[in-house]
């Protein structure tokens, strides 16, 4: 500490205006004395009132609360990456869910497909049998209309030929004949 003190005031002695010899060193007329017994004067004070204990302190307490921010920005840090590593755990289990959903969606739909291809092939086979049956419906109907034509004008051919060659006492045996058939059918 001698030492340092000893060297201090070798640079002040070393100053140009020592070497220049204007005014001794001593002499309160040389601002570099009077500038060297108030820094001294400056320096003490501020020794005797523990000024670089204080600032110390200070610093030492600046120093304590930046490592407790520190420490929790770190705590936060840490904390926040769990809640982004939760956060994204649940991301893939929400995507994983929604591809099986996409998955049951997607098999669901080609069933219903299938199954609104076989009810639709069930129609068309249905929608054919009753066109089928339309028609064949209407052949007989056109059949039993072209019998019942064919009926109606071999009456009349024969009502005619009968007629021509029948005669009156024959005609009225017939519808005697026919009363007490239809006499008998009715009883």
């Amino acid at each position: 500490m001698t030492k340092r003190i000893s060297l201090f005031f070798a640079a002040l002695f070393a100053t140009p205006a020592f070497a220049a010899g204007d005014y001794p060193f001593y002499s309160l007329y040389n601002t570099n004395f009077v500038v060297l017994i108030s820094a001294s004067i400056f320096v003490g004070i501020l020794l005797y009132f523990r000024v670089p204990r204080m600032l110390l302190k200070i610093l030492d307490d600046r120093a304590d609360g930046i490592s407790k921010e520190i420490a929790e920005a770190r705590a936060l840090r840490e904390e926040a990456q769990t809640i982004l590593a939760s956060f994204e755990r649940k991301h893939k289990e929400v995507a994983a869910h929604a591809e099986d959903i996409v998955k049951h969606a997607k098999a669901e739909a080609e069933l219903a497909a299938e199954a609104a291809k076989a009810e639709l092939e069930a129609n068309i086979v249905r929608r054919i049998a009753a066109a089928e049956e339309q028609i064949k419906s209407a052949e007989d109907a056109a059949v039993r209309e072209i019998k019942d034509k064919a009926v109606a004008i071999s009456i009349a051919a024969a009502k005619d030929v009968i007629a021509a060659k029948m005669t009156a006492k024959e005609a009225g045996a017939l519808i005697d004949d026919a009363i007490k058939e239809v006499g008998a059918k009715l009883h």
